[in-house]
């Protein structure tokens, strides 16, 4: 059988799962596969074997199960491997766009997972997983949601590990998942500044790549950008650690609090059958380009949805863009105040009577709430 998984499997998931799957779910051999990858069969093998010693992890398990009964069983009948084949030029597009969210559910939730005293909690049987902080004293906050399906990819990728799996597993970010974060947060940055400097949409893509080839033909390979690792935290999390004149805290506790609430709130609006919510109408200066604009108000998280638009709208111009870029969209300060036109290092102060602002918003809620009844 010709072996053309790479045209069939998603890009995402790892070479080692992908010869594992071309084993035991189509059949071939191991010198098969081998001879196909150009490789020594004992190669193959302890890929193969490496893939199965992880099915203990619930969420490897997963999705291998989820590839296998998606790309390796015959839809007409549910038996016997499919026959691979090229995909169409829709199928492609299809595929690439897939990947891209992929690619942009990873930066998100990795992001997040970086947080000192997060991890990933995923309980059986639940469609979606949630990202919990530990913030002392026995508390914690939840800081994202993700669908099950990411979850299994990161797993399956080795990004994220558990040592104790369960009824409810946690998962905490592992040494090569801090590795792609680095890498998908240079990707994203790399595209920013593209669309910055052409100054085009997305749409216009497709120009940008037909001039990529005699563009690379004359300019030098650029050394790969170190990324800091604070890039790849949340901009509370680092202003919090900064200290004022007088050795206090930039943002206190209650400050941060009243951010991520915002964000817990901007999770769980994601959440339904329409997940594109649109916040453009809460920028005042420029756009992102990432929602869509016919997102219709009656569908997802509405309660969630209310609350985060309640708080922005209470925050007015100005505060509640970079509220919304910094607590929601998890945007640098820098590429904020760039956005924005604002001068260098302004943004931080801005963000502080911003979360200040959001505090008393959240407290009057509290005391509102409280005299019901």
């Amino acid at each position: 059988m010709e072996n053309n998984m790479a045209f069939t499997i998603p890009a995402w998931v790892p070479e080692g799962a992908q010869r594992y799957l071309a084993h035991t779910e189509t059949g071939q051999s191991i010198r098969d596969i081998a001879r196909s990858a150009g490789c020594h069969a004992s190669t193959i093998l302890r890929q193969i074997r490496r893939i199965e010693m992880r099915r203990d992890d619930p969420l490897v398990d997963a999705a291998l199960q989820s590839l296998a009964e998606t790309h390796f069983s015959d839809p007409t009948d549910g038996t016997g491997p499919i026959q691979f084949g090229a995909l169409t030029v829709t199928e492609e597009e299809t595929a690439a766009a897939k990947d891209e969210e992929f690619n942009r559910e990873s930066l998100r939730i990795l992001r997040r997972l970086c947080e000192t005293g997060s991890v990933l909690a995923v309980a059986e049987e639940m469609d979606k997983a949630v990202v919990v902080r530990d913030t002392g004293d026995s508390g914690a906050t939840r800081t994202a949601v993700v669908d099950c399906k990411i979850a299994q990819a990161l797993a399956l990728k080795d990004w994220i590990s558990c040592d104790n799996p369960g009824r409810i597993s946690r998962y905490r970010i592992s040494s090569s998942g801090r590795t792609a974060l680095s890498r998908l947060i240079a990707e994203a940055e790399n595209k920013a500044r593209e669309r910055s400097e052409f100054g085009m949409a997305d749409a216009q893509a497709p120009f940008q790549a037909q001039m990529a080839p005699c563009q690379s033909a004359t300019a030098k390979p650029d050394r790969p950008r170190r990324i800091r690792y604070s890039a790849a935290e949340s901009p509370l999390i680092a202003l919090a650690r900064r200290r004022d004149r007088d050795g206090k805290p930039f943002l206190d506790e209650t400050l941060v609090a009243a951010g991520e609430r915002l964000r817990e709130d901007f999770e769980l609006a994601q959440i339904g059958p329409q997940v594109a919510q649109n916040w453009d109408h809460f920028l005042t200066a420029g756009g992102r380009g990432g929602f869509n604009s016919e997102a219709q108000p009656g569908h997802g998280a509405s309660d969630a949805r209310d609350r985060v638009e309640h708080a922005l709208s209470d925050l007015g111009p100005g505060l509640s863009d970079v509220a919304l870029r910094c607590c929601c969209y998890l945007e640098g300060l820098e590429l904020a105040e760039k956005r924005m036109g604002w001068s260098a290092r302004s943004g931080k102060i801005v963000l502080r009577i911003a979360l200040q602002r959001l505090k008393r918003h959240y407290e009057g809620q509290s005391e509102r709430n409280r005299m019901i009844g």
